[in-house]
């Protein structure tokens, strides 16, 4: 059944039983759970608002985070408690400040980036799953330990001497599981080989794939191997195979989890068994013991495990639990039976002694009865009874193993007993065995049918949220209308007002299937009474309905809060990141719009500066080539800026019509301001001076600088002279200067 570290001092939940301290706590058949009367205690804010379990989690999906989450939640359910999940660490969610007001007591599982905040503020918190080095808080975990002290010590039984440890020592729960193997090993008198612990990249598939060839390096004299988790040793089993290795023939291999794929696996994977929603369970009833004042253990909690045993290790049956003997009185049999049957498809958790068997399979005692009456003579039992009753255990576990294990048991029973049968009541009995075994089939199918189901209408909504969110208007988004294809019934979307101080939040839309009242659009609220309490449906207050927080974000900015309530929101942490996903596409579509309001606004921008551009443009073309009679029959150019061709054609146009005009025989081309002058702009001036010489004129450059001056070279510049400045041309052409060169150039 699993069992604490020995020596630990850490009592499973099942054992809390009375605690030293006045407020010492008697076991009950649900450790933690308290009567109707505990259930009614008002929470500390008052009697109005019930106490509420916040939960932070950096995943909401996959193997083990969605049953976890189903199991504080159910357990937060039969206490009448509301669960309130963050999507994220304590730091990224602004743990504690994030709906403070509301939150009795935290779990945080797993990640603990902020930890510190949540401490300092003073409210109740464990975590689960791991425990931090440098905060002392009361912590939730498996027993690690035992579990894996039992795998190691079984491949021991079965003679392996040589075994490796594979796993992702970055992980708490997978170093204690490689301690405990160190430990078990030398418990065992077997010298501890370095090379033979192995270390993974992570805790999936991938990460036992890559392992593979350290592994394969070891062998063929390491001949079995435990490994921290299911995920890495599936991934190692397909690449072992791949290079001829036998399993279990020529190696042995144990996992740990018993995650869905170890009972498929070829070969079915003998695995250390740890409920998940089992520690949730636990970590609700922990917090809720601080919460309310009882007497808890200061260190927390290890939650049982079990050896189940399929093939990969050499084993072929659940043999632990079959083998051992029953020495019920004939009058008690029926009740010993129905017993052990519960407890086949209860494994690790155990049927407390005070429950009765019924309490959890209503349909096991029909059964048990069925069979003993077949075992007495009578009609063959209905198979439609049969596949009732075992539509009810496939809801207690999908276990295949687990599941034909109880056919086994009652097959098993006279052996047992030791009270063989007659041919005839054998024939009856094997009659009865495979009606059972085809009831289970059935009730498994049809759970696998439901299961189908459910992802079909899974993949249809996800489909159509994000056809919703990507490709939506701005309002139908904001409005959370794209829910109504979900199962959520209360909505509501907030947006930060300061994305940098992130302090007070904006609420940008909501939603509400059942009529429930919701916050007005633009409504304000702060981060410490978000979401809003009193808008929150009936269903979400009394614990029916889970509510989930998810931060918004994107690659470029932290958007605000999604609060989402919903009754099958739980159930829908189970897949692969369903609502988290909701989440990332809703932050692309405010991203994306954030970036075409941006792009809109730069271009308004770009075409009012191109207007102005133009307009100052057309300005300098008009203003860019006055030509301002400077002394009689001299004409002045002041060029500014750059000469393209038009601007050149320009200077052509207004010096000819100038010397026309004015009688003029001298003309200065100011390039002072001009900051280039090209070979091309250098033949344009050519052309200029030789139109002026046609007019009776001489043109000169005034102000050329030796850049422009080199520029003129091997350029047919016609009668085009200079002058270095303004000045020098001044001195040159006053009156009786400009007397002399008249005449000079008269004379030409």
């Amino acid at each position: 059944m699993g069992q604490g570290r020995q020596g630990s001092g850490v009592p499973l939940p099942e054992q809390w039983g009375e605690l030293p301290g006045p407020a010492g706590r008697q076991a009950s058949g649900k450790a933690g759970v308290p009567g109707p009367a505990a259930r009614q205690a008002e929470s500390p804010r008052g009697a109005a608002s019930p106490r509420t379990i916040g939960v932070v989690a950096p995943f909401l999906s996959g193997a083990f985070w969605g049953p976890v989450m189903i199991g504080i939640h159910a357990s937060a359910q039969q206490r009448g408690h509301r669960t309130l999940v963050l999507r994220g660490t304590p730091s990224e969610v602004q743990a504690p400040s994030l709906a403070r007001e509301q939150v009795d007591g935290w779990i945080v599982i797993i990640e603990y980036g902020g930890l510190e905040e949540l401490a300092r503020a003073g409210v109740p918190f464990i975590t689960l799953g791991a425990r931090p080095a440098d905060i002392a808080c009361p912590a939730v975990l498996p027993d690690n330990h035992g579990g894996v002290r039992s795998a190691v010590l079984h491949l021991i039984e079965h003679g392996h001497r040589r075994i490796a440890f594979v796993g992702h020592f970055d992980a708490y729960d997978v170093r204690e599981r490689r301690d405990a193997y160190k430990d078990t090993l030398a418990e065992a008198g077997i010298p501890l080989d370095p090379d033979l612990v192995i270390p993974c990249d992570n805790n999936m598939y991938s990460g036992g794939r890559a392992a593979a060839p350290a592994l394969l390096a070891q062998l063929p004299a390491c001949t079995a191997a435990v490994f921290g988790t299911d995920k890495n040793a599936l991934g190692m089993m397909s690449e072992l195979k791949a290079a001829g290795v036998r399993i279990p023939e020529d190696f042995a291999i144990i996992g740990f989890d018993d995650v869905v794929e170890a009972q498929s696996a070829d070969p079915p994977l003998t695995t250390v068994r740890q409920r998940f929603e089992m520690m949730g369970s636990a970590a609700c009833d922990l917090i809720a013991s601080m919460i309310g004042g009882e007497a808890f253990p200061a260190e927390g909690v290890r939650t049982a495990n079990a050896l189940i045993l399929r093939s990969s290790c050499g084993c072929n049956v659940i043999q632990n639990f079959l083998d051992v003997e029953d020495a019920a009185p004939e009058e008690d049999a029926g009740r010993v039976v129905a017993r052990q049957m519960v407890e086949l498809l209860m494994l690790p958790r155990p049927l407390p002694p005070e429950l009765p068997p019924a309490a959890v399979w209503p349909a096991v005692t029909r059964v048990v009865d069925m069979y003993f009456s077949v075992l007495r003579g009578a009609a063959p039992a209905p198979a439609a009874e049969l596949e009732r009753a075992y539509r009810q255990a496939v809801d207690i576990t999908p276990d295949l193993g687990a599941l034909l294990a109880t056919a086994r048991l009652l097959g098993q029973l006279p052996e047992r007993r030791r009270a063989p049968l007659d041919a005839a009541a054998r024939r009856r009995v094997d009659d009865f065995l495979e009606l059972t075994r085809l009831a289970i089939a059935r009730a498994r199918l049809e759970a696998e049918t439901r299961y189908l189901h459910q992802l079909g209408v899974l993949a249809r909504t996800n489909y159509e949220v994000s056809f919703a969110l990507l490709g939506g208007t701005e309002q139908e988004y904001r409005s959370l209308s794209w829910l109504e294809t979900t199962t959520v019934v209360w909505g509501c979307l907030a947006l930060w007002e300061d994305p940098a101080a992130r302090t007070d939040l904006v609420v940008a839309g909501a939603y509400s299937r059942d009529g429930s009242p919701v916050p007005p659009d633009g409504s304000r609220c702060r981060l410490e009474a978000f979401p809003p309490a009193e808008m929150l449906p009936p269903s979400a207050n009394d614990g029916t309905h889970m509510v989930m927080l998810l931060p918004i974000r994107s690659a470029r900015r932290d958007w605000g809060i999604l609060a989402l309530v919903g009754s099958t929101i739980v159930a829908m942490t189970g897949d692969e990141g369903t609502v988290a996903i909701w989440g990332t596409l809703l932050g692309a579509a405010l991203e994306r719009d954030a970036l075409l309001e941006s792009l809109s606004a730069q271009h308004a921008d770009l075409q009012k500066a191109y207007g102005i551009e133009r307009a100052l443009s057309e300005t300098v073309r008009e203003l860019g080539c006055p030509v301002i009679p400077l002394l009689p029959g001299v004409l002045l150019v002041p060029l500014v800026g750059m000469i393209d061709g038009d601007r050149a054609r320009q200077v052509l146009e207004k010096v000819s019509e100038g010397v026309s005009r004015h009688g003029a025989f001298c003309v200065l081309l100011d390039l002072t301001g001009v900051p280039f002058v090209d070979a091309q702009v250098a033949h344009t001036l050519g052309m200029i001076s030789r139109a002026a010489a046609l007019l009776g004129a001489r043109v000169y450059a005034v102000g050329v600088r030796p850049d422009i001056a080199m520029s003129l070279v091997d350029v047919d510049l016609g009668a085009l002279a200079t002058f270095s400045s303004l000045s020098a041309a001044l001195r040159e052409l006053a009156p009786a200067g400009g007397r002399a060169r008249k005449a000079r150039w008269g004379a030409r």
